[in-house]
């Protein structure tokens, strides 16, 4: 049995998930958690014993110094729980948990109990998982976010996809099979990640997340400075872009077949659906005009991106691990006896 002290009676919460690997592309899903736990001030209450589920030599500690102190830092999955009416009046009325973590290692069933165990205590209403995946997808397009979920009559009624995915999956599909067969409503959002600039940060797959987070669990959750984070590494990626030839042919290929699949889905749903989100930011603000908390500012305006910005600093597209800037040049699609671009991943959960 979990005991939760000094835990506050919570209000319609939802369970909010992330992890740190294969099924982060671009640190994306982990960091739409961090931004909710860092804009509502989440306060950590549990972390899972990192040494049921870790392997060291995968995932190895950290040393720290803490005022001349060395500490050690080991990998883990954290539990923190914000409370979204009081902050600064964004937000709703409902609570959320929030669980970020490192996918485990080993004992992926015994991890995954271990999770809906604080799900039951805490009275949690319904299981979001959020993840990211490489994809064909152009950089210069809205970010593809899809809602799966395993459950048929939540897909019915909340007009999501049901999941029909075969094959290897990661932690994401294993805690969403386990809360799904406990009886708990589990959604998974998937983003796609340019595969041909994968390496993180990617503030706009981020920000995609968030927006359909809203949609789903009809809270308003407040942006920060991603709205120009996203436009600023939309930007950099441009720029180095333009400097290939072939990969700005690759990206405006890319370009062309999105814009054909997706006419058939600039229908009248989908820009209600925009519209709607439109209204909510708006009903946001203050009498005398000025942003609420949490609402970008427009452009051109303090704290705005400029109306004509001049050259974005790129250093965030840094592969650290090989110094490199610019994103990995693409290959040509696949002809007879050629080899194609990168593959992603496996798809997620559909």
């Amino acid at each position: 049995m979990i005991e939760l002290e000094g835990v506050p009676e919570l209000i319609d919460p939802v369970m909010i998930c992330a992890f740190e690997g294969w099924n982060d592309a671009g640190d994306a899903a982990s960091s739409a958690v961090a931004h909710l736990d860092r804009e509502w001030k989440g306060e950590v209450f549990a972390a899972l014993d990192a040494e049921d589920y870790y392997d060291f030599q995968v995932n190895r500690p950290t040393v720290w110094l803490d005022g001349g102190v060395r500490k050690i830092t080991w990998p883990t999955t954290r539990l923190s729980v914000v409370r979204t009416g009081g902050a600064g009046g964004t937000g709703g009325t409902r609570d959320l948990v929030l669980v970020r973590g490192i996918e485990p290692s080993m004992r992926w069933r015994s991890f995954c109990n271990e999770i809906l165990g604080f799900a039951h205590e805490l009275g949690v209403e319904m299981v979001v998982i959020l993840g990211s995946l490489l994809g064909d997808t152009p950089h210069t397009r809205p970010v593809p976010v899809s809602a799966v979920t395993s459950d048929p009559d939540l897909a019915r009624t909340m007009d999501l996809e049901e999941s029909r995915y075969e094959g290897p999956t990661g932690i994401v599909g294993i805690l969403q099979e386990a809360c799904t067969h406990a009886g708990v409503p589990t959604v998974s959002l998937w983003a796609a990640v340019p595969h041909y600039v994968s390496q993180p940060p990617n503030p706009k797959a981020t920000l995609a997340l968030l927006n359909r987070l809203e949609d789903l669990i009809d809270l308003r959750v407040p942006q920060g400075e991603l709205p120009d984070d996203a436009r600023a590494w939309q930007l950099g990626v441009d720029q180095l872009a333009a400097e290939d030839s072939e990969v700005a042919e690759y990206v405006q290929s890319l370009e062309q077949a999105r814009d054909t699949a997706d006419l058939p889905e600039a229908s009248g749903e989908a820009i209600a659906r925009e519209f709607e989100r439109y209204l909510r930011r708006r009903d946001g603000q203050s009498k005398d005009g000025s942003a609420a908390p949490g609402t970008p500012p427009a452009p051109g305006q303090p704290g705005g991106l400029a109306a004509d910005p001049g050259v974005a600093d790129a250093s965030y597209l840094r592969d650290t691990s090989s110094g490199r800037t610019r994103p990995p040049r693409p290959k040509k699609p696949r002809e007879d006896g050629d080899e194609g671009p990168p593959s992603p991943p496996a798809e997620p959960e559909k």
